[in-house]
């Protein structure tokens, strides 16, 4: 890990997590999942950036354009959404950060909601009051195949426990179901998943935890460096049977489950997720 001074302050519009994502406060990850794209960039470290002021003023720059009132969309109701943890785990890697000035800012922006995705439990920052400013998206899957592609992570049950806690103290709390990955105990597997989330997660908090759904997308590139380095899972990950190529608009070669197969899959997925948890509000799914 080091720290760098960030010079490009781009700020690329979403629409799915959040409606903007943020310049990089960091870019890679230590943690070592299989399938996490910033691999196929950074196999390995992370940087942090050392001017995280110059990020702030670049989106308060671009902020400050933004029409309001807002019009509702799926992301919030009321606030811009800026996804400040796209090209890392921001929660897992906090301790790097000047955290607490990031989050400040989104606490008593009038217009913005910070919103992070992440695979660990960090009670460290339970201790701030985000007055639900901050979004922290707990990403889930079936444990038995996390065991295998997210080596070292929070154990699921654990990120699922979290959510009462940090709803408790001042975070708005959704589920990240990413990637969602078709294997041959799939459904097995996401049966025990959503029983453990109506389970553990209490009843007056139940219709605040929303969910986004993201189907695998796997990358070639990425696929061959796994493959060469022995690295475990991609027989859950590269499938070609029942995927299709996929060019990003970034000129990735990825591949992607066939359109007619990812058009049951999704629709399946739908189904015994309502079956189980008709509570949680699925905010998209592709």
């Amino acid at each position: 890990m080091k720290y760098v001074e960030r010079k490009t302050f781009t700020i690329r519009e979403s629409g799915r997590s959040s409606d903007y994502i943020t310049p990089s406060f960091g870019y890679g990850c230590l943690y070592k999942c299989t399938y996490c794209y910033m691999r196929r960039h950074v196999p390995k470290g992370l940087t942090i950036a050392e001017n995280p002021e110059d990020i702030l003023i670049a989106i308060e720059n671009h902020c400050e354009d933004l029409t309001w009132p807002k019009k509702s969309n799926q992301t919030h109701d009321e606030y811009y959404t800026y996804d400040f943890s796209c090209n890392e785990d921001f929660v897992l890697h906090a301790k790097y950060h000047d955290w607490k000035l990031i989050f400040d800012y989104f606490k008593y922006h009038e217009k913005a909601l910070g919103t992070a995705a992440t695979k660990y439990v960090n009670d460290d920052i339970l201790l701030y009051d985000a007055n639900k400013k901050i979004r922290i998206r707990f990403s889930l899957m079936p444990q038995e195949i996390s065991d295998v592609l997210e080596p070292n992570t929070s154990k699921i049950i654990d990120r699922i426990k979290a959510i009462n806690r940090f709803y408790d103290a001042g975070y708005d709390v959704h589920v990240n179901y990413s990637p969602i990955i078709i294997y041959k105990n799939s459904k097995a597997g996401y049966i025990e998943l959503f029983n453990l989330i109506n389970d553990n997660i209490r009843n007056d908090i139940k219709e605040s935890v929303m969910a986004e759904c993201i189907f695998l997308t796997h990358n070639e590139k990425l696929h061959n460096y796994n493959v060469e380095n022995n690295i475990d899972g991609e027989h859950l990950l590269w499938t070609p049977n029942r995927q299709e190529k996929k060019t990003s608009i970034y000129g990735g070669k990825n591949i992607r489950y066939k359109y007619w197969l990812k058009n049951e899959y999704v629709n399946v997925f739908k189904k015994l997720h309502k079956s189980i948890l008709p509570w949680q509000k699925i905010r998209y799914i592709f």
